[in-house]
């Protein structure tokens, strides 16, 4: 619990606004670097699922798991950043069957690309274009 200060004495009143600054910091920080470069990839492929995102991303981003892009990809829903634009039943010879669900993801409403460099390379590359 933090006590609040009021009055005229300057020792005092420094300290809580000392305090509400540590107060501010607390918590999770909004958004992710992953979040964002995920928005980056869908941005110029304007569609995909999370399996092809994840190839994409680790050919340009360091590392990352796949569990970790399908947290990200849930989470982005969650906070518009992404949307799902459709769900297909694909057949094939799996491992665990012969069909699978494919949820494919677009940008929401409240992504915010920045067009990030190493994206746009990438998909200059695999376009055969010259990047600037």
């Amino acid at each position: 619990m933090y006590k609040v200060f009021v009055g005229i004495n300057k020792r005092y009143l420094n300290k809580e606004i000392v305090i509400l600054k540590i107060m501010e910091k607390r918590g999770r920080p909004i958004g992710s670097e992953i979040r964002q470069n995920i928005v980056e990839i869908l941005y110029f492929l304007k569609e995909g699922y999370a399996y092809g995102i994840y190839k994409i991303y680790v050919d340009i981003f360091p590392q990352v798991t796949m569990r970790s892009i399908y947290y990200h990809l849930k989470q982005g829903v969650k906070t518009g950043e992404f949307k799902v634009s459709k769900i297909k039943k694909e057949k094939g010879n799996f491992s665990w069957g012969d069909t699978v669900e494919k949820t494919y993801y677009a940008l929401g409403r409240d992504a915010s690309p920045k067009i990030s460099k190493r994206v746009k390379d990438y998909f200059d590359k695999k376009n055969g274009r010259k990047s600037n």
